[in-house]
């Protein structure tokens, strides 16, 4: 709160209390004021009867309810989030000395000069309304009405009268007039759930309350007598009257010359019509997911009336990109024939967990706000199985070029043995890991799943990030764990980055209403994973893409890429999970209801192909780069070349 106004001594007081004293005089007017003064006295003696009245000095520390904005990395708004009160607080100084100049014409012209109280501008109100024969003239100061809204009732009575007459001539000891005059602007509602000026300002005119021309001003001023009624939005012709009204009152207090006058009534006024709806997101999955983080940090409260500025880790351009290519890629599917209803993606950077994109659906979110990103737990298919021959790389034990028997096996699995087949009833017999990755065979990942143990494999999936219920069940190397994108996409990242870990996260830093750092998501990468198993697993998964399941994923600039197919019996599931050193990007096509895609809708055939066209344009114009390979990989490699 501004304890001092630049126009204090300046301008906008000395042609206010000229304004003042000029207006002053009659004999009629002489007598209502003696009245007054004779009313005031017998108000302070009424003071002793409202003792119970609240004290105004907790105004000094209130903390009035302010909107919550959201932004990309970049800084651009993508969303504001509130309550039922929508409203950023700014201070004195950050508002036009036109809006300050035609709310007080029109509110409490007497401002500068009274007390709290005005017996005599009651008078005056009613003789100027009585003249024009229409409201132009308020009876209470503009410090009654600001008590009026932060402690009492809209009850009509002499009891209420009289508290709040009390109460403003309290608050005019505690506060200088720029305090008082800040946080009447600051709380006065404006229409279309929009209360402080900034917000006003923001929402009809597209710009800061700072940068209000005379025209402006004077039409939001106009509207405060009536929101619902005098609005620009819904009544422009009443607005652009009230307008007329206090300019008209700005000219007969002298506080605007007449060409400032002239000019102001001929500017054509531009409404912002769609900033009414300003507050509503651009990217609605984005800001659920973000508000979701939020609320978990923050509680709700806070987050709906805050005040909190939040820098996300979402970048625009990339968001775009990703809607752009899943309503294409869906449409796609359908043209198809594939019967898969929805689409999710996340894209997350390596380097430091931030996500970059997200797709929580395709179609009109206002009929369907499932968001499958972050809330849809589906089987990841053989997309699980990396985690399973990271295991395997961990122990020592194997390379990507080690042979395992894909052989027919036998499962102990309770009254009925487990019989896994692979997905062409075929088996291979002996393997390298390499070729078993590439082309997707099972049985060589439930044997490693079987010898490094399936809850070891959890484990590595919680190191990753993966908090979904998983039970350490036979087939859980074929996928038999519902995860969502968001967490494979997440874990998917750390194999891209060498085996650093950065919390996956949508917030990057979040700062309260005063500009207080109170949330930094600075990454601080951890090295979690074994780099040389990790080497390893991106070696293989390589080959997933380059001559096996994942052929469509192949970029048109040749840049490496690392990745793992996935489709779920029945075809209910189809996945790409696939990375390179800059961008992990996960998608996965099916249907809320679990009902089967069509026969043979495989990650391989029908997901790869919108993975590769997200990522070729996200990557557009970025350098191509390599792998990190650990210095023992690479001094090995070495030796066997020399050899």
């Amino acid at each position: 709160m501004a304890s001092n106004s630049v126009e204090r001594s300046g301008s906008l007081t000395g042609s206010i209390l000229k304004g003042t004293l000029k207006a002053v005089g009659g004999t009629l007017l002489g007598i209502i004021m003696i009245g007054g003064a004779a009313m005031a006295g017998g108000l302070v003696g009424l003071a002793l009867s409202f003792r119970d009245l609240p004290d105004v000095r907790v105004l000094k520390g209130y903390v009035p309810v302010e909107t919550t904005y959201i932004y990309d990395i970049n800084g651009e708004l993508i969303a504001r989030l509130h309550g039922d009160v929508n409203r950023e607080v700014v201070t004195l100084d950050r508002i036009s000395p036109h809006l300050k100049r035609s709310v007080l014409a029109m509110e409490d012209a007497y401002f500068y000069t009274h007390k709290g109280i005005d017996p005599s501008g009651i008078g005056r109100a009613i003789l100027a309304n009585f003249s024009a024969g229409g409201t132009v003239e308020g009876g209470s100061t503009l410090t009654q009405q600001l008590v009026k809204n932060l402690f009492l009732s809209n009850e009509r009575s002499l009891n209420r009268k009289v508290a709040e007459a009390v109460l403003a001539m309290r608050v005019e000891q505690v506060f200088t007039k720029e305090q008082i005059l800040e946080m009447y602007l600051n709380q006065v509602f404006w229409g279309k759930n929009t209360n402080g000026a900034e917000t006003a300002s923001q929402n009809y005119f597209g710009k800061s309350a700072a940068d209000l021309t005379l025209g402006e001003a004077a039409m939001l001023a106009g509207t405060i007598q009536a929101p619902s009624v005098f609005n620009p939005v819904d009544n422009f012709a009443e607005a652009k009257k009230r307008q007329g009204l206090v300019l008209d009152r700005l000219a007969e207090l002298n506080w605007a010359t007449p060409a400032e006058i002239k000019a102001a009534k001929a500017q054509k006024i531009t409404i912002r019509k769609q900033g009414i709806s300003y507050e509503a997101s651009r990217v609605p999955y984005v800001s659920q997911a973000v508000t979701a983080e939020l609320e978990e940090k923050f509680g709700k409260d806070v987050v709906l009336q805050g005040g909190l500025r939040v820098q996300t880790t979402i970048d625009l351009k990339l968001q775009r990109i990703a809607e752009e290519v899943a309503t294409e890629g869906h449409n796609d599917l359908v043209n198809r024939g594939a019967y898969a209803d929805q689409l999710a993606l996340v894209a997350v950077d390596p380097r430091t967990g931030f996500v970059k994109a997200l797709v929580g659906g395709v179609g009109d979110f206002d009929k369907n706000q499932y968001n499958r990103a972050v809330l849809a737990r589906r089987q990841l298919g053989s997309s699980f199985k990396p985690f399973v021959y990271y295991a395997a790389f961990a122990t020592g034990n194997y390379t990507p070029d080690s042979v395992i028997d894909d052989s027919p096996m036998t499962i102990p699995d309770g009254d009925e043995p487990y019989v896994p087949r692979n997905y062409d009833n075929k088996f291979s017999g002996p393997i390298s890991i390499r070729q078993a990755i590439a082309v997707s065979r099972n049985i060589p990942a439930l044997k490693l799943g079987i010898e490094v143990g399936n809850e070891n494999v959890i484990a590595i999936c919680r190191k990753l990030g993966i908090n979904s219920p998983m039970k350490p069940v036979v087939s859980l190397p074929l996928g038999a764990a519902d995860v969502t994108p968001m967490e494979v996409a997440g874990a998917y990242a750390v194999f891209a980055s060498g085996g650093y870990k950065s919390k996956t996260t949508l917030i990057a830093r979040v700062t309260d209403r005063n500009g207080n750092l109170i949330l930094d998501n600075t990454p601080k990468p951890e090295l979690i994973l074994d780099p040389i198993a990790v080497s390893y697993l991106t070696d293989a998964l390589r080959g997933v893409v380059t001559n096996g399941t994942a052929t469509e994923a192949q970029m048109s600039d040749g840049r490496p890429v690392a990745g793992k197919t996935g489709t779920t019996s029945d075809f209910r599931d189809a996945w790409f999970v696939g990375y390179v050193p800059q961008l992990a990007v996960a998608i996965w096509i099916g249907n809320d209801d679990y009902s089967p895609m069509a026969n043979g809708v495989t990650g391989g055939v029908y997901v790869t192909p919108i993975w590769r066209k997200f990522m070729e344009k996200a990557l557009a114009g970025q350098p191509i780069e390599q792998f990190p390979v650990p210095a023992e990989i690479q001094e090995k490699e070495g030796g066997k070349k020399k050899n």
